[in-house]
């Protein structure tokens, strides 16, 4: 089942709407995470942001004091129409830059036709992926933990530069769409919220 993303802040006020609507819940710490159970069978089970294992006590408060983000991290997104790139400290963003470029879609055509139009698809998306590494290696500079999304392959491309070697890709993967300003903005704050999977009864 997919992660619900809920922002530090809100965090609290998400628990206690969680037990007004399945009852008493009992708080353990399971394997890094945070384990909710109710009293009509639901549960949840959230996870710090950024991949890191919980091993405080099963508390609210003590959960989500321990979600800050690191002192220095970076998002990448990139699609086959752009990417957006940014780097953080703590929760100030310090560095961003978010560019577009055009890779023809797909054609009906048949023949040497389509195989021209492959081979000028293909240049194109390799230029845009280019471009990105280019922009990726200035902008996330010092910092080594990344939360990607977008395209997986496209990422990977990206991630491929040599010059990005010693980045550390972290979750949560950000499904976005192309990358734009407010995009980027958005997925900032996905990546720094809690992941929670929730079973309701």
């Amino acid at each position: 089942m997919p992660d619900v993303l809920v922002p530090v802040p809100r965090w609290a006020r998400w628990v206690d709407n969680f037990t007004w609507r399945h009852g008493a819940t009992e708080l353990t710490v399971v394997d890094g995470r945070l384990r909710g159970s109710a009293a009509d069978g639901s549960w949840f089970a959230a996870g710090l942001p950024f991949d890191a294992a919980y091993d405080g006590p099963p508390d609210v408060a003590a959960f989500a004091a321990t979600a800050a983000p690191p002192p220095a991290w970076g998002v990448l997104l990139v699609r086959k129409g752009g990417f957006a790139v940014a780097r953080l400290a703590g929760d100030r963003l310090v560095g961003s830059k978010v560019g577009q470029r055009h890779v023809q879609g797909r054609t009906k055509a048949g023949g040497q036709s389509q195989q021209r139009f492959a081979r000028r698809r293909g240049n194109q998306a390799r230029d845009a992926y280019r471009a990105a590494a280019d922009h990726a290696a200035r902008v996330l500079e010092g910092a080594p933990v990344v939360v990607t999304g977008g395209n997986r392959s496209a990422v990977a491309e990206v991630l491929a530069d040599p010059r990005l070697a010693g980045v550390t890709v972290v979750g949560p993967w950000l499904a976005v769409p192309d990358p734009r300003r407010a995009v980027l903005e958005a997925a900032i704050a996905d990546a720094q919220s809690v992941r929670v999977v929730v079973e309701n009864v």
